[in-house]
């Protein structure tokens, strides 16, 4: 009866850390939902919206655009997905930024929330990751709201137009690289990066829920 009881609790364990990952996002301290998640083929929003990379500077997704594309990439620092999925995130990321796409990752989670996701642990980590590209803080989440965003890790990239070509994860297998299948990510970049059509425009993004800021949690 022990062994059977120990089984049960493992079991509903078990459920409700997949119900966690899998349920809609949910805003901390009340911050609102992401709005509906930016259609293929949308524009860029919030292109000049300023924010503070981790090198101590500023920027805006604009200014990080490349001229055959733009790879926007709503990451963290505390999500077991993000970090699963961390070293190809930096190994695509970094082979767009060589092919001519520019990248940005960003950050838009309140780190009242979860305290992992402070700035200084984001210079830490960018560093110890090996990201060639921006990182920044959203420091008001609206970009994430903008993009619809919902979920870390989720990918947007866009075409030389600024246009939307693909939304989604960054590959089939987070925990298993070894078993990777589809590498949706580094395919719709090497499209991009060719000027070729995106085959696979949109997947589910699977992660933890974006912990958008308050007003008052505001940097």
């Amino acid at each position: 009866m022990k062994s059977a009881s120990i089984r049960i609790v493992a079991t509903f364990t078990l459920v409700l850390a997949l119900a966690g990952a899998f349920a809609p996002a949910v805003q901390a301290q009340g911050g609102g939902a992401a709005a509906t998640s930016l259609a293929i083929g949308a524009a860029i929003p919030m292109r000049d919206a300023i924010m503070k990379n981790t090198d101590g500077r500023t920027l805006s997704i604009g200014q990080a655009a490349g001229k055959k594309g733009t790879l926007v990439m709503f990451i963290c620092n505390h999500c077991p997905w993000v970090k699963a999925w961390q070293p190809r995130i930096a190994e695509v990321g970094n082979a767009a930024v060589q092919a001519g796409i520019g990248v940005i990752a960003v950050n838009a989670n309140d780190p009242v929330a979860y305290p992992e996701d402070e700035f200084d642990v984001m210079v830490t980590r960018a560093k110890e990751v090996g990201y060639a590209f921006p990182y920044v803080v959203d420091a008001t989440s609206d970009v994430a709201r903008a993009f619809g965003a919902a979920r870390t890790p989720e990918v947007f990239l866009f075409d030389a137009k600024g246009k939307l070509v693909y939304h989604g994860a960054i590959d089939d297998n987070a925990q298993h690289p070894e078993q990777v299948k589809a590498r949706y990510l580094t395919d719709a970049v090497a499209a991009v990066a060719a000027g070729k059509k995106v085959k696979t425009a949109e997947t589910k993004a699977l992660g933890c829920g974006i912990k958008m800021r308050t007003a008052a949690a505001a940097q």
